[in-house]
This record gives C-alpha cells, sequence and structure tokens, in this order.
C-alpha cells in the first residue's frame, strides 16, 4: 500500500466506519486517530476531528478530539525536546527558515504559538518540532497547545457537527468568535504571570 493508496483511503465514511466499528473501546479510536496525526502530519486533522463531533455529538466528540490532538502535540514537543539535539535532528536547527522560527518563538513564547494552533491548516507538526528545539518553556508551550488546539478543535467540531447554523444562527458564531479572543487574553495574562515566575526564580538563582 503506498503512501496515496493511504491518504485516499481517510474519507469521511471510512473514518466513520472505523470509529464504530471500535465502538466498543469507547473514545479511544477517537483519541487515537489526532494522535496519530500529531506523529503523521498528512493524515486529515480536520477529518477525524468531524468524524467525532458526528460519531459522539458536538460536546464529547470535541472534548475526545481536544484531548487526542493536545496529547499528540505535547508528546511530539516532549520527544523533539529530549532527543533535538541528536545527529539525526540537526538539520532542523541548520535550516534558516527554522532558525527565524525558533528565534520568534525565543521572543514572543505564548502569543504566536496559539495564534498558529488556532488554525486548522497551520503545519502543526512543524510547530511542534521548532517549538521543542526552542528555548520556550514546557509550560508556555503546554498552555499554548491547550488553549489553541481548543479554539481550533471546537471550531472545527462546531462545523462539522452543525455547517448550516454558520450562516442561520449568527449570534452562535460570533460567541465563537469571542471565545477565541478570551481564550487569547487569559492565556497571555497567564503567561505573563509565568515569565514574572521565571524571572524572579532566574534571579534567585
Amino acid at each position: 500500500m503506498d503512501f496515496e493508496t493511504i491518504k485516499e483511503w481517510f474519507t469521511m465514511e471510512n473514518v466513520m466506519d472505523l470509529i464504530e466499528r471500535y465502538r466498543s473501546f469507547g473514545p479511544i479510536p477517537g483519541i487515537l486517530l489526532p494522535v496519530l496525526e500529531a506523529f503523521l502530519p498528512f493524515l486529515p486533522l480536520v477529518l477525524f476531528v468531524m468524524a467525532n463531533a458526528n460519531a459522539f455529538g458536538l460536546w464529547l466528540g470535541f472534548g475526545i478530539s481536544w484531548v487526542g490532538a493536545c496529547g499528540g502535540a505535547i508528546l511530539v514537543f516532549l520527544i523533539i525536546r529530549r532527543f533535538g539535539q541528536k545527529r539525526i535532528l540537526r538539520f532542523f536547527k541548520k535550516h534558516p527558515q527554522v532558525q527565524k522560527f525558533m528565534s520568534w518563538v525565543d521572543r514572543h513564547g505564548f502569543g504566536p504559538l496559539f495564534i498558529l494552533l488556532c488554525f486548522p491548516f497551520t503545519p502543526s507538526a512543524i510547530v511542534n518540532i521548532v517549538a521543542g528545539l526552542s528555548k520556550i518553556s514546557i509550560a508556555q508551550y503546554v498552555l499554548a497547545v491547550l488553549t489553541g488546539k481548543m479554539v481550533m478543535i471546537f471550531t472545527i467540531s462546531f462545523v462539522g457537527y452543525d455547517i448550516q447554523s454558520l450562516v442561520t444562527k449568527p449570534v452562535r458564531t460570533g460567541i465563537v468568535i469571542a471565545v477565541i479572543i478570551l481564550l487569547w487574553f487569559v492565556g497571555k495574562q497567564i503567561e505573563g504571570k509565568m515569565n514574572s515566575i521565571i524571572e524572579k526564580e532566574k534571579q534567585r538563582g
């Protein structure tokens, strides 16, 4: 089975059938699919999230997808952070664009990661790898992933579960936008407190 055949297999019908086939395992298949996408970014995360929303309902499907997507992203980050200096991954650091992205993440921390992770078509695998190679703290990264992925996963779940409501119920769409802004603001406040704590610890050290 070649690469193209694998990609073509992942349709809404096939993914829904897969989830239903292993329904006896509860939410585990729905969680594992986004985790797998974190390691194999060519897989369709948007499709997995929509399938979970349709199979388990909007809120439970959102929760299942969010846990899987965040878990997979954090695993990739921790693996890169642990083994990023090894020879097999050194070429990431040598690439000029990667170096610029790493410097940007180092300077701005939570903000750019949150924004990037809010969008479903951001190459999150690259974001996770660069974050792992950068000097951003684990706490800042986890905060950005949890909030950014929350926005992204909920938006996809909302659209996939009831796409007509985007037009027929503009109030609900406005609520989604308001939640995105609120999460960004709250994340920045938490990041500010984190930075203050880190600075105090450095001064004491």
